[in-house]
């Protein structure tokens, strides 16, 4: 079978739909947060969501690629990508930064992340879309998480970002994307680009909270590694 999309306007959603997902595929969709329902997959978005027919246009021929780099089957070209964000988010002023893998990649880890996770101001999230169209696979479009709003687009390679973090990001531990991150920013320089990431200590400890032993050894040969919080065993 071939993986099909499929879109679905009811009164106030819009659903982006999977269908015929081939079993390599499935922990990909899995990760990308679609749900599972009468045999299909699904992602939904509210009707009025900026750029709502634009990100169906696109989902369509990006969606596959976005999968198979997802599932480990294809390279991700994130410094490409990461390259356009700096590029157009520069250009424009855009208030965000960088977490994540990402994070430590730029400061020299040798890891390849699977995309890029962007921390972009409320003001700026729907504004992120406008500038990354062309790739724009998901609207911004309001949660009710601990951000205010999320988007996402593959420009070569996944990049997702969230606006508005709030302090719950922060509950019941200092998080690598809320605001104890984002009171304590560090500037990295990579490829001529000034990036903003979090401080090491805190991407550390959260590594090890989740149990990454091979990560938390890569933070720990980066240069300013903070190594008190042992690694589990």
């Amino acid at each position: 079978m071939t993986l099909r999309a499929e879109r679905h306007d009811l009164p106030d959603r819009t659903e982006f739909r999977l269908l015929d997902v081939g079993d390599e595929l499935i922990p990909a969709v899995r990760k990308s947060a679609f749900t599972a329902s009468g045999g299909h997959w699904a992602r939904s978005f509210p009707r009025d969501a900026p750029h709502l027919d634009r990100a169906w246009h696109n989902f369509q021929r990006l969606i596959e690629p976005w999968l198979r780099q997802a599932a480990g089957l294809d390279p991700v070209p994130w410094e490409d990508a990461l390259t356009t964000v700096c590029r157009r988010l520069g250009d424009a002023r855009a208030d965000w930064w960088l977490t994540g893998s990402a994070a430590l990649a730029v400061r020299g880890a040798p890891l390849t992340p699977g995309d890029l996770d962007l921390v972009v101001s409320g003001a700026d999230a729907t504004r992120v879309g406008d500038l990354l169209l062309d790739g724009l696979v998901e609207p911004v479009a309001a949660v009710d998480w601990f951000c205010e709003s999320f988007g996402r687009a593959v420009l070569g390679a996944r990049v997702e970002w969230v606006g508005g973090v709030g302090a719950v990001a922060d509950d019941p531990e200092p998080t690598d994307f809320g605001p104890a991150a984002a009171a304590r920013l560090e500037t990295v320089r990579w490829r001529g680009w000034e990036i903003r990431v979090p401080p090491l200590d805190l991407q550390r400890a959260v590594t090890v909270r989740r149990n990454l032993t091979r990560r938390a050894e890569l933070i720990d040969g980066l240069s300013g590694a903070d190594c008190r919080t042992p690694v589990p065993e």
